[in-house]
């Protein structure tokens, strides 16, 4: 969980309180935006609105990596399924891809026109999916699918009428699922859209 006294991780099964992972600056109730676990469970991933994301060692809490590439603050964060790689996502309308063991940006990718809200790698890790739109934009709130390789944009999906906070793929990756403000969740064929 985050909150103003930075990044806590629990144990689920007794709900004690592990660590606390502090070291992202400019720390307010609204400075950690995201987290996520890598797949092998070793590190840990937090977005905040410092502009930065930090890579933690999820068994001792010690920073491993800081990502600086955003030019404002960072919403959400995904680990590939391979764990290699780190998606970002940020308020500065862009989508960025790490390499976790250096650290290096890999991806830059732009085409949305209001902030990212979320970013997820689909289950074989080829494919990215993203969400935008902010609160009384005028801008178009829209899902968009991204070859993780290159880059590329594959698919625009439009029909949320509202901001749209988060994506996901189904296990099979076929699917993908929109949630948005406008009250709706809408699934969508992840490859023809």
């Amino acid at each position: 969980s985050a909150s103003a006294d930075g990044v806590k991780v629990w144990e689920a099964a007794t709900g004690q309180e592990l660590l606390t992972l502090k070291g992202h600056t400019g720390i307010t109730s609204r400075a950690f935006f995201s987290v996520a676990f890598s797949p092998d469970g070793q590190r840990l991933a937090s977005a905040s609105f410092d502009k930065t994301v930090k890579v933690w060692d999820a068994a001792t809490g010690q920073e491993s990596l800081t990502l600086k590439g955003h030019t404002s603050g960072v919403t959400s964060v995904a680990f590939s399924p391979d764990g290699q790689r780190l998606a970002s996502a940020g308020s500065d309308k862009t989508i960025k891809v790490w390499s976790v063991t250096t650290g290096q940006e890999l991806l830059a990718l732009t085409g949305h026109t209001d902030w990212v809200n979320s970013v997820a790698f689909s289950p074989d890790g080829q494919r990215l999916a993203s969400a935008s739109g902010m609160l009384y934009s005028r801008n178009p709130c829209e899902v968009k699918v991204w070859d993780a390789a290159t880059g590329q944009e594959l698919l625009t999906l439009k029909g949320h009428t509202d901001t749209v906070n988060s994506v996901a793929f189904s296990p099979d990756g076929q699917r993908l699922a929109s949630a948005s403000r406008d009250k709706t969740v809408k699934v969508w064929d992840a490859v023809t859209g």
